[in-house]
């Protein structure tokens, strides 16, 4: 885990799991830090948003607790900072200032809670433990779609053609009238870009198509199968 010395001391590096705790109130920060280390979490604190956003984290499942009142750049200015910089750390954020329209900002910019100081130690626990959850979920999500994408340049040109046209909905007859080539020819370039995407099925294949957004070919003749009759 790197440090930096804006970092207050006392995390442990266990490297499966980090949350970050940023308040300006040295006894509210230590406290929770406290409360998190308790179970067995790493915790880094901070005393300001500066030192938060200047600090190198590490590669693993995190969340953040942010104050929304900060001395200089308040909470919701970070939150809005972050999503901007496409920082995807969930956030549970805490204040004894907040009211309901700072609560609905905060949730429909994606915060994962929202808790008024004081709260109990076991609402902390059950809004972090969520957070990393939603974390390592979106992680998960992250380096599937990288797989996939992976999986797709390992494609030849005619692989990628042939994907597109099934996802479109064309059977190998039609596919082989759009490319001029053998039915046989498209069989096995679909089969051989099946093979490479990690496709279970025919349906699995156009759902994956699906998700990298591979949309139909220019100058397709033939209709795709939805428009049919």
């Amino acid at each position: 885990m790197s440090t930096t010395p804006h970092a207050d001391a006392g995390a442990d590096p266990s490297g499966s799991a980090m949350v970050y705790v940023v308040d300006d109130d040295e006894s509210m920060r230590k406290a929770v830090g406290n409360l998190l280390r308790s179970v067995g979490l790493s915790v880094e604190t901070f005393g300001s948003a500066q030192d938060f956003l200047a600090f190198d984290m590490p590669d693993v499942p995190s969340c953040l607790i942010l104050d929304v009142r900060l001395k200089g750049q308040s909470g919701l200015a970070v939150q809005e900072q972050m999503s901007a910089s496409r920082v995807g750390l969930p956030i549970v954020f805490m204040t004894a200032h907040g009211d309901i329209a700072m609560t609905v900002k905060a949730m429909k910019a994606g915060a994962k809670d929202f808790l008024a100081k004081p709260f109990r130690d076991q609402d902390m626990l059950d809004a972090v433990s969520h957070a990393l959850e939603c974390d390592e979920e979106r992680r998960m999500a992250t380096r599937c779609a990288a797989d996939l994408r992976r999986c797709y340049e390992s494609l030849t040109a005619r692989e990628r053609e042939v994907m597109a046209f099934v996802a479109a909905g064309l059977m190998n007859k039609q596919i082989a009238g759009e490319m001029n080539l053998s039915e046989i020819t498209v069989k096995i370039h679909r089969g051989q870009a099946m093979r490479k995407m990690g496709a279970r099925s025919l349906a699995d294949f156009v759902l994956k198509a699906e998700a990298l957004g591979i949309k139909p070919p220019q100058g397709m003749v033939t209709p795709p199968r939805s428009s049919r009759t």
